[in-house]
């Protein structure tokens, strides 16, 4: 039978640091996926440019994020991405920073995320009916104005079931986090288990926090389909 005293809030109970846990992975995956989302715009957008040198370097930067192990990746970004930076701010005369793991765990995932959203978004850029981007332009719409009023709410439909995917993977990737001491669920939930020695106890209790956490998200992604979905039924009636 489980213990459950150890889950209590207070000591000498681990729940207080298993919440703690969580609400960092929930913090790292929605960072994480910001920044993704944000890359993944910037990107789908270059590699469908008229420019070449900007689709080469669109290609290049989605090839090689998605070809390298993301366990491997995170490890380059998190050490190496930060020890760059600051040697970079050594030589352009500025003091090193330290940069936070919260931070850094952020942009590390944002990274990752932003060569998946880039494909992504790239295909349902590509799956808008062309007319209606040439109504934007034949209206006098300015590039920024088209993207904003025409592109991403047209696209959204088309992008959603892969960004939802992306969302489910990134609350996953925070795990991956814990190779680099960062104070995660995973780690958490590692950090009790081996103190108590209660494995069994606490990494089901682990699991059930993401499995929770996938069905709230399912929820709310739902809710998102719906309502931008709404007009395609009324087209198809």
């Amino acid at each position: 039978m489980f213990d459950l005293t150890l889950l209590s809030l207070s000591p000498p109970g681990w729940g207080a640091t298993l919440l703690r846990g969580f609400l960092n992975s929930v913090t790292l995956a929605a960072g994480g996926y910001l920044i993704g989302l944000v890359i993944g715009i910037g990107g789908a957008l270059g590699k469908l440019s008229d420019n070449a040198f900007l689709r080469e370097l669109c290609d290049i930067y989605t090839t090689a994020v998605r070809a390298v192990p993301e366990l491997v990746l995170i490890l380059v970004l998190y050490y190496a991405g930060t020890d760059a930076l600051n040697q970079l701010l050594t030589v352009l005369g500025f003091a090193s920073v330290d940069i936070s793991g919260l931070a850094a765990g952020i942009l590390v995932i944002g990274v990752v995320q932003g060569a998946y959203s880039t494909e992504v978004l790239r295909g349902a850029i590509l799956a808008i009916p062309h007319g209606q981007v040439e109504t934007a332009k034949a209206y006098g719409m300015s590039p920024l104005l088209t993207l904003r009023r025409v592109t991403l709410p047209a696209m959204l439909p088309f992008a959603l079931p892969g960004l939802s995917n992306l969302w489910l993977i990134a609350t996953k990737d925070t795990a991956l986090l814990a190779v680099v001491g960062f104070g995660e669920l995973t780690l958490a939930t590692k950090q009790a288990a081996g103190t108590t020695k209660d494995y069994l106890l606490f990494y089901t209790a682990a699991a059930a926090m993401y499995l929770c956490l996938t069905l709230l998200s399912n929820l709310v992604i739902k809710l998102i389909d719906r309502h931008a979905t709404r007009g395609l039924a009324v087209m198809h009636a």
